[in-house]
């Protein structure tokens, strides 16, 4: 079944994007299965190893569910001083 999700995008995944945010339908069980989906859409070129995912605001597992009207983050790994 399709759900509506919000995507929020961090760091060089916002700058491969071209946006922070996206609203999208997806088919997608997991977390998982909707990032390979956007990774499919954008080239994001992050494996998933590498990434922290949120949802509805906490942090969350790739395994999770996606459901209808969440909000989604994805987050690269950030350097700074």
């Amino acid at each position: 079944m399709a759900v509506h999700v919000s995507l929020q995008y961090f760091a060089s995944l916002r700058d491969r994007t071209g946006v922070a945010n996206e609203s999208v339908t997806t088919d997608a069980a997991t977390l998982a299965e909707l990032y390979a989906q956007c990774d499919e859409s954008h080239r994001l070129g992050w494996p998933i190893e590498k990434l922290r995912v949120a949802c509805d605001g906490e942090f969350a597992q790739w395994s999770d569910p996606v459901h209808d009207g969440a909000r989604v983050a994805f987050i690269p790994p950030v350097s700074g001083g």
